[in-house]
């Protein structure tokens, strides 16, 4: 990710934001939230949220994201990536410009996995009664790893935002919140690799992945000792963003 001067060019020259989005502690004004204001004073690559960080509020978080983020720019696409997945931008945008056109379109790796209602589990789902009987699995969504939605989309999220039902899991949520619209759901494997080798084969074949983790972490197991060793065997380079085209 370009720092300073790189990131301010690349959003001048490119049209390309890029930001850690972060909301606050449960304590306003703690020790957290001072280290990220002192950050962010030094990068200034944060987008905070008006919202209190919890695991179990992710899809308050993601609802949050896309109705602050089309208050502040008016885009193309809204793009939604965890910190620990490897993204190659160059890749992404190219992706993106084929489907520049369209108004109501919702990419990533759609999935369709079961419902839990099991209590204790992870992913449990409190409300598994409103998705049919036991044993019934989710309708089509995009994996919360990464996913993209067009501007019709996101700004469908921002006018209706106080109606939007929010179930346990974010992208489950996301999901939900598009299944009865006219959209276009596309399916890109490519924003779903696996780390090394599986990345870095398709780098050496001239088809740099849009983003690559590991499922069963889902994200790079261990990132913080991991994505440079993944950005080293599997990134597209650092001269790419520069020189594409959109």
């Amino acid at each position: 990710m370009p720092q300073g001067e790189k990131l301010k060019k690349m959003e001048q020259e490119k049209g390309i934001v890029v930001r850690f989005v972060i909301g606050h502690s449960a304590t306003p004004g703690g020790i957290l939230d001072r280290a990220i204001e002192a950050e962010n004073s030094q990068h200034h690559d944060f987008l905070r949220l008006e919202h209190v960080e919890g695991y179990h509020e992710l899809s308050a978080k993601t609802k949050i994201y896309f109705v602050t983020a089309v208050s502040i720019w008016d885009a193309n696409f809204y793009i939604k990536v965890d910190d620990d997945v490897h993204v190659n931008l160059a890749a992404l945008t190219m992706v993106l410009s084929r489907h520049r056109s369209k108004p109501l379109v919702y990419i990533g790796c759609m999935k369709s996995g079961p419902v839990l209602a099991q209590r204790g589990v992870r992913y449990h789902e409190p409300e598994y009664w409103k998705f049919g009987e036991e044993g019934n699995k989710y309708f089509r969504h995009a994996t919360g790893q990464l996913y993209v939605l067009s501007n019709g989309l996101a700004n469908y999220i921002f006018k209706n935002q106080e109606m939007l039902h929010k179930y346990a899991n974010e992208d489950v949520s996301l999901g939900a919140w598009f299944i009865g619209l006219d959209v276009e759901h596309i399916d890109d494997r490519r924003m779903c690799c696996g780390t090394p080798p599986d990345c870095e084969w398709k780098a050496q074949a001239g088809n740099p992945c849009v983003a690559s983790f590991d499922w069963a972490c889902s994200g790079i197991c261990k990132s913080a000792e991991r994505i440079w060793y993944v950005h080293e065997r599997c990134g597209e380079g650092e001269s790419a963003v520069w020189n594409a085209t959109f």
